[in-house]
């Protein structure tokens, strides 16, 4: 079963997470969830409310580390999601989440962002050149990198394949995962 490194932090969007987590297993891929520490994180719901003007924020489920991104080796790993709520702002200067970004850009392999998800690939300046989708609010974190912005539910620029937020799951998720099992019957 190959695995696959889901990025997350404290402040992980929920459905960002759980969603592609759930369709990998279906897919028959082992999601391994990858963060800061291995430990246990709180993710969170983001939302829109009608009438504000900025995103409202609860508590969403918690979900295991199965490892710190410390301890991953990129080459046992067949492809990379980064997940989208607020910590991407915070894990994106993690030397290591780093290395693991900029392996996997440099390999072509199957890679997924979610939302802020962009500023992680953004930071490890990944980005130049590539269309991407990401949450309207991360639009300069991706231009001001070299990326181009695309206000799309499913965007795939070769083995990149974004969507802006958790709305969108249901048009990026698959096509990623179809680039995984090519990816996996190549191996």
């Amino acid at each position: 079963m190959s695995k696959v490194l889901i990025i997350i932090g404290d402040a992980s969007e929920t459905l960002d997470t759980m969603y592609p987590y759930y369709r990998l297993q279906e897919a028959g891929f082992h999601p391994v969830v990858a963060a800061p520490e291995k430990r246990l994180y709180q993710m969170v719901l983001h939302e829109v409310k009608p009438g504000w003007t900025i995103t409202k924020e609860w508590e969403g489920y918690t979900i295991q580390a199965e490892i710190a991104f410390s301890a991953v080796k990129p080459e046992d790993y067949l492809g990379i999601l980064f997940s989208g709520g607020r910590a991407p702002e915070y894990i994106r200067e993690d030397e290591d989440l780093l290395r693991i970004t900029k392996h996997f850009f440099e390999k072509n392999a199957p890679i997924a962002s979610v939302c802020h998800g962009v500023e992680i690939a953004a930071r490890a300046d990944c980005v130049r050149g590539r269309r991407m989708a990401t949450v309207p609010k991360c639009k300069f974190d991706l231009e001001v990198c070299g990326g181009i912005f695309v206000d799309e539910p499913c965007v795939i620029d070769g083995n990149l394949v974004s969507g802006r937020t958790f709305h969108d799951n249901g048009h990026y998720v698959g096509p990623w995962i179809k680039l995984l099992e090519e990816a996996a019957k190549a191996e």
